[in-house]
């Protein structure tokens, strides 16, 4: 199992949020502030099996706005391992 913790700019937050959960992921939304990228952000959690991560992020990719300038980063990926998982 991974994690997925991707921050990315507000107005992006509903459109890949909704992709993903179309898509069958879980996500879990958190307004957040920071250096990332220097604007209004969320943070999303998405728990994804290992085999799907690699689909789970070209939704990401395929569900962010279009940019003109594109060397600004429209949003930050990291993919952790997860050594336990429980719902209770």
């Amino acid at each position: 199992m991974k994690m997925i913790i991707t921050v990315l700019n507000d107005i992006d937050n509903e459109p890949v949020s909704q992709a993903l959960i179309k898509d069958g992921f879980r996500v879990t939304r958190v307004a957040s502030t920071g250096g990332f990228l220097r604007r209004g952000q969320t943070t999303l959690m998405i728990g994804v099996a290992e085999e799907r991560v690699d689909n789970a992020i070209d939704v990401i990719r395929n569900s962010l706005s279009p940019i003109a300038d594109p060397s600004i980063k429209r949003a930050t990926l990291f993919v952790l391992n997860v050594e336990n998982f429980a719902q209770i």
